[in-house]
């Protein structure tokens, strides 16, 4: 019986070939916390007793999601990230580092590797051909200890994405209109394996964001095959020697086959309160939905193609004034490269307001957070309510092209 790429994936990291639904210890290649969850592994690793990291190398602390800390409690955790980094040995990614997915595929993940991370969206490092998966800190503080983690195999969702997007169409409408066929639990621990000549024509920033957003149906992790696009990115993040290819087997059994025509995607906002209450732009213009605030930004859209499909829109143009611009680039890599290449500059000119990397308003903490009854378009991968920090504002998500043409017109449009 052939394997799907996650079972092929975990296969190499137990020792023996395993399928969908088996229960297994794999070994762990990378850990990561961060601030919101890092203390509470920092806890239980020092219950399980070990003196010292399985791997300190490759255990990363993010301090990304209340970055520089709005307040003297979160300050304290931060510090005991810093000073376990120091006891330990392991690496910290402080303030202003950038956001811990975004530099989790920059710098630490290679295909064919298992990361197992204390975040929902630990599962964007999918897109180099690895297994990356949220878990508890507990898991966590248990695979840092001991660098291996046990869980069931998943079994595989095929999307099979073939043809052309329309011209202005983004992987972030792809996405959204998957989770809004299948729902939000639709793929409930599940790998989503992405194929088809239009994953395949896709950049990898395009593949990020649809790796990071698996989760937002469910699914365990997102899986992309690695190939001359995967081994390009990383030879251009300086560690071209760690690509390698695992492909599925011709013959592998998938519990289900979704195949979806890219021509056939439009331009797709999730309304509030959950990522599955999809709509089309065309529906939302007629019901004139006005925002207060834009937030292009977030591990999902948060890429320097992300930025610059914005600043292409904001050239010589002027944020709605009923609109509050945020930006916010996903790490400091993304935010010199948009520096050096002038979007910036375009968006200041805009009156869109510069945020340092990090988390900021996505996660509610500071840096954006709603007033009552306001509504916000934001490129980030989730819309529960209270998300951007009150129970009383409205969230829609969608991609950086919609944001663009929305802070510009005042309500949600796309042109």
């Amino acid at each position: 019986m052939g394997l799907t790429l996650v079972e092929k994936i975990l296969s190499n990291h137990v020792g023996r070939n395993v399928h969908a639904g088996e229960l297994v210890i794999s070994k762990v290649d990378v850990c990561a916390v961060q601030d919101g969850t890092g203390p509470l592994t920092v806890q239980e690793f020092k219950k399980i007793g070990k003196s010292k990291l399985n791997n300190p190398e490759r255990t990363i602390l993010f301090i990304d999601h209340a970055s520089p800390s709005p307040r003297k409690e979160l300050s304290n955790t931060h510090m005991v990230l810093r000073e376990f980094s120091k006891e330990y040995g392991a690496i910290l990614s402080d303030t202003g580092a950038g956001v811990c997915h975004q530099r989790l595929i920059e710098s630490y993940v290679n295909p064919g590797e298992v990361l197992v991370g204390a975040d929902s969206h630990t599962c964007t490092s999918g897109a180099l051909g690895a297994f990356a998966t949220g878990m508890g800190s507990t898991d966590v503080a248990v695979a840092m200890a001991l660098g291996k983690t046990w869980l069931k195999v998943p079994a595989t969702f095929k999307i099979v994405v073939t043809g052309k997007f329309n011209p202005g169409i983004c992987s972030k409408d792809l996405m959204l209109h998957l989770i809004g066929m299948i729902g939000a639990d639709g793929a409930t621990y599940k790998a989503l394996e992405f194929c088809g000549d239009t994953i395949e024509n896709m950049e990898m920033s395009e593949r990020f964001t649809l790796a990071n957003m698996a989760v937002e149906a469910g699914a365990k992790c997102g899986l992309f095959v690695a190939d001359e696009k995967t081994k390009a990115y990383l030879e251009e993040k300086g560690r071209g020697d760690k690509y390698s290819q695992i492909l599925p087997d011709k013959d592998a059994i998938y519990e289900r086959v979704i195949n979806i025509k890219a021509e056939d995607i439009k331009y797709t906002v999730s309304c509030p309160h959950t990522v599955d209450n999809t709509k089309t732009v065309d529906e939302l213009e007629k019901e004139h939905v006005k925002v207060n605030q834009v937030y292009v930004g977030t591990c999902t859209n948060g890429r320097i193609d992300d930025l610059r499909v914005v600043a292409s829109i904001l050239k010589d143009k002027k944020v709605n004034s009923d609109v509050r611009m945020l930006i916010c680039p996903a790490s400091p890599t993304v935010y010199k490269q948009a520096l050096k290449e002038g979007l910036l500059e375009t968006f200041i000119d805009a009156n869109a307001q510069i945020l340092p990397p990090g988390c900021g308003p996505c996660v509610g903490v500071h840096a954006g957070i709603l007033g009552d009854g306001e509504v916000c378009l934001a490129t980030q991968n989730r819309n529960f309510q209270g998300r951007m920090g009150n129970t009383n504002g409205q969230i829609y998500l969608a991609s950086p092209y919609v944001a663009a043409y929305t802070a510009i017109n005042g309500y949600i449009s796309a042109k």
